[in-house]
């Protein structure tokens, strides 16, 4: 097939340490652009990567013919801006999540893309994993079967910790100041509630996103309850998943690992993912099978490939969407569902707070 013309915007910390070197080194892959404001920073990356055309400015590179497909890393409330002119004029975009920080922005993204004829993909890299997906193959399994019962319970637990895991490859700097990220939130909102929502939004939109991927469901989940603590981050949310409720447990650690996981319950059974540390290269979620009937059984099955790494497995995902134009795994239609999941919960609360 033939190669697909790429360009990327952003120079950041997550751009230079995961999505720039995973498309430069896939074959399928022709790196032609980069665009980044801090024009120093721009030189140093550029002429690293040995990337042919730099760009001041995403506007630039969105008017560039040969360019058919792009990555952006951005702030939490911009990167979905900086996507549109890209999708208005029919390109391919991958963007880093969140797609965006409120319905009616994630709506307007979505539009460009419909009327220009571009297509979006978003990086809930998870859905990429081999055992995120290895687990996902069990609980269908046990649902076609009905050997375990009917799916009871979802737990969801994110505390975090050490998401770099130790890495320690340097990335170019300058002492140029970043872009400034306004906080963008629903209208409806208080604004002094704006940066926990939108920081909340942006930690656990992989959770819910995954926990809908892992039971195929391509509905929203409807917020039965919301405790969260004064930071409003850390708490518990109870969501129902097509009648089965689910305990979204949020907080943090100081931990060298990443503590992550999520377990759906069977009458009889369970499947449960662990995530490591998000940057520790090659190393899938880890399962956990268990099955009370025919015999009493745990076991951890391995994912095939057994070493691999998320972030490059949607890379490729995303390149080879474009060059055969099979639909991305992990599309924007599907995200606007988190979008308006994070609003609920956080209407819920306030509402429960008499705060609107």
């Amino acid at each position: 097939m033939n190669r697909i013309r790429f360009g990327y915007v952003g120079c950041g910390f997550l751009a230079q340490m995961v999505h720039h070197p995973n498309f430069k080194s896939l074959p399928d892959c022709d790196f032609l652009a980069l665009a980044e404001v801090r024009p120093q920073l721009l030189k140093k990356v550029g002429t690293r990567l040995g990337v042919p055309r730099l760009y001041s400015s995403h506007l630039e590179m969105a008017e560039d013919p040969d360019i058919e497909a792009v990555g952006i890393s951005g702030g939490l409330s911009t990167q979905g801006e900086l996507a549109i002119p890209f999708l208005s004029r029919g390109k391919a975009v991958f963007m880093e999540k969140p797609m965006a920080t409120s319905v009616e922005q994630a709506r307007r993204i979505l539009e460009a893309a419909r009327t220009g004829g571009g297509r979006l993909m978003v990086g809930y890299m998870n859905r990429y994993d081999a055992g995120n997906q290895l687990a996902r193959d069990w609980i269908r399994e046990f649902k076609r079967t009905g050997d375990v019962g009917k799916p009871t319970f979802i737990r969801i637990h994110g505390f975090g910790g050490d998401w770099i895991g130790g890495l320690d490859n340097p990335v170019d700097q300058t002492d140029e100041k970043a872009p400034e990220s306004p906080v963008v939130a629903p209208d409806w909102m208080p604004a002094g509630w704006h940066a926990a929502y939108v920081n909340y939004l942006q930690q656990f939109t992989h959770n819910v996103n995954l926990a809908r991927w892992l039971l195929d469901s391509t509905a929203k989940p409807r917020v039965r309850a919301v405790q969260l603590e004064e930071d409003r981050y850390k708490g518990t949310v109870i969501l129902d998943y097509g009648g089965i409720p689910c305990n979204l447990e949020s907080g943090n650690i100081d931990s060298h690992l990443w503590d992550d996981h999520t377990q759906v319950y069977f009458e009889k059974g369970w499947v449960k993912r662990s995530t490591h540390p998000l940057l520790l290269r090659n190393v899938p979620c880890e399962v956990e099978v268990y099955r009370a009937k025919p015999k009493r059984e745990l076991i951890k099955p391995i994912p095939d490939p057994a070493w691999s790494w998320n972030y490059k497995r949607e890379a490729q995902a995303f390149l080879h969407a474009v060059q055969t134009g099979q639909p991305f795994d992990s599309t924007g239609e599907d995200t606007l569902l988190d979008v308006e999941l994070f609003e609920d919960i956080f209407r819920f609360l306030l509402t429960e707070r008499n705060e609107i």
